[in-house]
């Protein structure tokens, strides 16, 4: 087998710049130490120097094409290519519940599913690099106040550091994809404990950039359904910010800020129901 053909249905742009590669495979050298977990590896022109690095590696690649690709030239791999989609493994048992960088050249269209999946994990993975779509990537690393700064950020800079390494040109793929690319890498924080309700803090942070133009005043009101909320709740000086302004740490506040409203609410439903 010579090459493996792209495949449109399932984002393959294959990068073809082997410097580009070494400096992508070179960014899992920040957290050194434990395994590596290679995420759509193609025909391996990552994986040829995630294998120098002295450590185990194992790769992910649901097409069946590259597995066998993979297995041909790289026999040493050949117990450890995993022809599964990644989305729906479960990654204890990767390594044997051992911590691992994830890393890859992303495909585009569930890059950010992948990130979701890694923050369920998020204490089994506490480096993940790789190349995305630069859009995404500029997300992910955006600060408050800029227009870029949405779900994903706050989600991930909740538990991350992140760090935009560099812009990758169009011209580097086979096929070439039709907007920039970036390598990044996220490295996990000091953070255990949120100081909120983990669960609420994620469905408000996607809640209210749902409606990222209005203020909070406004888009919080989903998370009241059919519920009246206490007097001066909405008159509190955050209700007349918009999420792109606020911090991770704001967020965290008005998370506990709607769950003790919520809880409120509870205790007068009880009461009334006594």
């Amino acid at each position: 087998m010579k090459t493996v053909k792209p495949k449109k249905n399932l984002g393959q742009h294959f990068l073809t710049d082997l410097n580009i590669a070494k400096r992508i495979a070179d960014t899992v050298d920040a957290c050194p130490d434990i395994p590596v977990l290679e995420i759509g590896p193609g025909m391996g022109v990552l994986t040829q120097y995630l294998v120098t690095k002295g450590r185990e590696v194992k790769a992910v690649e649901i097409d069946a094409e590259s597995v066998r690709y993979l297995h041909e030239h790289y026999p040493q791999l050949r117990d450890h290519i995993i022809g599964e989609d990644f989305l729906r493994m479960d990654l204890n048992k990767i390594f044997d519940g051992q911590q691992f960088v994830l890393t890859g050249n992303y495909p585009y269209d569930i890059s950010s599913q992948i990130f979701f999946k890694m923050l369920d994990y998020k204490d089994l993975i506490p480096c993940c690099t790789g190349m995305i779509q630069r859009e995404v990537a500029q997300r992910i690393a955006s600060a408050p106040g800029n227009k870029s700064y949405g779900i994903l950020s706050v989600l991930i800079q909740a538990w991350y550091d992140v760090e935009y390494l560099f812009t990758v040109d169009e011209g580097v793929f086979n096929p070439p994809p039709k907007v920039k690319s970036a390598v990044i890498r996220m490295n996990r924080n000091q953070v255990e404990d949120l100081g909120c309700d983990e669960a609420l803090f994620k469905r408000l942070v996607k809640t209210v950039f749902n409606q990222r133009r209005k203020m909070l005043r406004v888009s919080l009101r989903q998370m009241f359904p059919g519920m009246t909320v206490s007097s001066g709740f909405y008159a509190q000086d955050i209700m007349t910010k918009r999420p792109e302004q606020l911090s991770v740490p704001q967020f965290i506040d008005l998370t506990n800020i709607v769950a003790e409203e919520l809880q409120k609410m509870r205790n007068l439903q009880s009461e009334t129901s006594d």
